[in-house]
């Protein structure tokens, strides 16, 4: 009798989530969501120009992916290098690049170093003044402030890259594939199809930019721009790759502590299954069919 009141409380269960599953699925169909912003863009683009992001491949991808502390600092160099002049990232401290295996010495080198210094008023007078940084410091903003930034940019302000590869649609694979293979010529047959999209002066053609047409010069533009340390070929692809692995760092610092503790939950919910089960089990084992 209690195994026949068991079975039909199930069945009232499923039924129960059957329907649901159906409104929903019914619902879907009958008004489909809106189309986002970002998939607006993606779709606009790949249709003018027939491409898809290309797959930067990193070791960070994936449920169980890790980072490689060799290529984020290639891509640390490439910054550093190439994007540092326009481009800030605010959101990382000096001391956050020990993740990335340097030691506290050469922390506080770069720190020291650093091109651009933290401004710190003069106390005395109230006037502007800076001073070198420190370790536990952001990195300073490029510009002081948005109209700093137009008029050194072509009334453009270059965004913060600390979480670029999160607010862009395909994030690593949109880095690596906008600044390693999107600057190309304009194919003549596109502007038949789109004349609105002609590239106008002053920007550049990028067949994976949202508008293709894109205010930033090509900042990867020859094999050996940048000339790495442990000896890899610095090759454009290869200096894409890199600059995508060190952005989705400053957009994801914690992503292996993340997939440590996913993968920790999902073995403790086998478990937890196995011993329900097992409970299971012991507790009917002596009533009878």
């Amino acid at each position: 009798m209690v195994r026949a009141i068991a079975a039909l409380v199930g069945a009232a269960f499923v039924f129960v989530l059957a329907l649901a599953l159906f409104g929903t699925v019914s619902d879907r169909i009958k008004t489909p969501p809106a189309e986002t912003a970002a998939e607006w863009v993606q779709g606009r683009t790949e249709a003018a120009t027939g491409t898809h992001l290309l797959n930067a491949d990193l070791a960070s991808a994936g449920v169980l992916g890790k980072y490689d502390r060799r290529q984020l600092q290639r891509g640390f160099q490439v910054y550093k290098e190439v994007c540092s002049a326009c481009h800030s990232i605010r959101l990382v401290s000096f001391r956050d690049l020990a993740d990335l295996g340097y030691k506290p010495p050469e922390v506080k080198a770069i720190a020291n170093q650093w091109q651009i210094e933290q401004p710190s008023p003069n106390p005395d007078t109230g006037e502007a003044a800076t001073r070198k940084n420190l370790p536990s410091d952001h990195f300073p903003l490029v510009f002081a402030n948005d109209i700093a930034a137009k008029a050194a940019n072509n009334n453009l302000v270059p965004p913060d890259l600390s979480d670029i590869t999160k607010a862009r649609h395909g994030g690593a694979n949109y880095v690596y594939s906008l600044v390693g293979h999107g600057y190309v010529k304009q194919p003549a047959e596109l502007l038949k199809e789109f004349p609105d999209i002609a590239t106008p002066k002053g920007l550049y053609y990028n067949q994976y930019f949202a508008s293709l047409n894109i205010g930033m010069p090509p900042p990867l533009k020859s094999d050996g721009q940048v000339q790495y340390t442990d000896g890899t070929k610095p090759t454009v692809d290869q200096m894409a790759k890199d600059i995508a692995a060190f952005l989705t760092w400053t957009a994801e610092p914690k992503l292996e502590n993340r997939h440590a503790a996913g993968l920790a939950a999902m073995v403790f919910i086998a478990i937890f299954c196995f011993l329900a089960w097992g409970a299971y089990q012991n507790v009917w084992r002596d009533i009878k069919h």
